[in-house]
């Protein structure tokens, strides 16, 4: 396996750094949302424990 050339990891980081000025005007603006958002952490920790209790159950089926 061949090592990666300086350019290919300058474009990598190059690229990277424009997703990140890309998105940071859309994520600035949902934190300002998320602060004057409801907060509602019941409809999130149900579904996930749920899903906690399934693979839990799935794997005492497979143990078994």
């Amino acid at each position: 396996m061949e090592s990666t050339a300086w350019w290919e990891i300058l474009l990598g980081g190059v690229a990277a750094l424009l997703v990140v000025l890309w998105f940071s005007p859309g994520v600035k603006a949902a934190l300002e949302r998320s602060k004057t958002a409801k907060k509602d952490w019941p409809s999130a920790l149900i579904p996930i424990a749920l899903v906690v209790l399934f693979i839990l159950l799935l794997i005492q089926i497979v143990r078994s």
